[in-house]
């Protein structure tokens, strides 16, 4: 991991097309403004764990829904 210390106003780039600034910096809160292409996705960590928890679940769920499907079709 790599660990970078920024101040108020500064930023970090990653690649050519992803700029992360410190906008705000209030107690033990640092407000974080990111530009980047509208085609990449950007979610908070629990955030992007609820998704990948769903995703997960619709899967399965359509693999059983599938079989049960496929159950119901045969002859």
């Amino acid at each position: 991991m790599l660990v970078l210390t920024r101040k108020l106003g500064e930023s970090i780039a990653i690649d050519d097309h992803i700029k992360i600034r410190v906008v705000q910096i209030k107690g033990k809160q640092v407000r974080l403004g990111i530009e980047a292409p509208k085609d990449t996705k950007i979610h908070r960590e629990e955030v992007y764990a609820a998704i990948q928890d769903q995703n997960q679940q619709s899967v399965s769920v359509s693999a059983d829904k599938t079989r049960n499907l496929s159950k119901l079709l045969k002859p």
